[in-house]
């Protein structure tokens, strides 16, 4: 991998404020998440002829700052922050704080500078919020179920009932502005007509795909099975051979489609669940074979949208080890 000079900046982000730094200049500065910091940032990035900036993703406080720098035109990239961590531990640099972190995203930012940077699109940053609020919201109302089987009759299981009805209500609102999101864009709409022909997907499980993994049809199968975190992985050393696991990707996207992927495989889906059943009779524990349909599936759909064909009750043979 080559090194770059300082055409890239790292940048550290927190409420507050960032940390910038350009490593091979040996500048760092702090400035305010402000209007007046977003100019300051601006003008340092633009004065060292600065045309990538790269942070790590910060539950949301990188969204303000990405915008400000794409719309000045400097390309933005956001990385895991595990990533940048464990390479700087790899440095052997263990300390930690805003100044060393803005140092370490620009060094990885650097030695890692092959990798793309993402391409801003405001209406699915726009259904990734809707879609992650709802998730939010239904997880918490999970537990509330869950809970009100053992609270004490009376106020607190009343309590505990009207504030089911108000997040009842509430993701019942959501659901329907992610459905109107999707039907009001074009791109949307198309990529969920296509989703929402196999058997045991939704409108909700299509939604949760096209603001999580816009990459379906633009990339391998391996890519997109490692981008939903379902792409199993070696563990061997000389003779010895392990068990192989899931690793990385998105969560989120992988949570989410669990339940939708065990209803399929059990019950919606012939060909899903005919998999399934042809791996639990192998032997394999329901977990692991249901991954492993959740791998199955997510390829199926790669292929699906890169064609732009809808689901075929006997699509062509896949391979998934």
């Amino acid at each position: 991998m080559t090194q770059i000079a300082n055409g890239v900046a790292g940048i550290d982000v927190a409420k507050d404020k960032v940390d910038g730094c350009i490593r091979s200049l040996g500048l760092r500065q702090t400035f305010p998440s402000t209007p007046h910091g977003h100019r300051q940032l601006l003008t340092l990035l633009r004065k060292h002829k600065v045309n990538k900036a790269v942070m790590e993703a910060s539950g949301g406080y990188e969204r303000e700052w990405a915008k400000v720098l794409r719309q000045a035109g400097i390309e933005v990239r956001i990385v895991d922050p595990k990533r940048v961590r464990n390479f700087a531990l790899s440095a052997g640099r263990l300390a930690k704080n805003d100044t060393i972190d803005a140092e370490m995203i620009a060094w990885f930012a650097e030695t890692f500078n092959d990798a793309p940077s993402q391409t801003y699109d405001a209406a699915r940053e726009e259904l990734a919020g809707l879609v992650k609020a709802r998730k939010n919201l239904m997880d918490l109302k999970t537990r509330l179920q869950n809970q009100n089987e053992h609270v004490v009759p009376g106020l607190a299981q009343k309590a505990h009932s009207q504030v089911l009805k108000t997040l009842a209500a509430q993701i019942a609102k959501l659901e329907a502005a992610i459905s109107a999101k999707v039907k009001a864009t074009p791109e949307f709409a198309k990529r969920a007509e296509i989703i929402e022909t196999v058997p045991g997907l939704a409108g909700t499980t299509s939604a949760i795909l096209i603001a999580g993994a816009p990459e379906l049809g633009k990339v391998s199968d391996e890519i997109a099975a490692a981008l939903i975190g379902v792409a199993p992985y070696d563990d061997d050393s000389g003779k010895r051979r392990g068990e192989r696991h899931i690793k990385g990707g998105r969560r989120w996207v992988r949570n989410s489609l669990f339940l939708p992927c065990l209803g399929a495989a059990t019950q919606h889906n012939p060909v899903l669940k005919a998999y399934y059943e042809r791996l639990t009779a192998k032997g394999k524990e329901p977990k692991v074979a249901l991954i492993a349909c959740m791998r199955k599936l997510i390829i199926i759909l790669n292929t699906m949208i890169a064609r732009g064909e809808k689901w075929n009750p006997k699509p062509p043979r896949v391979a998934v080890s």
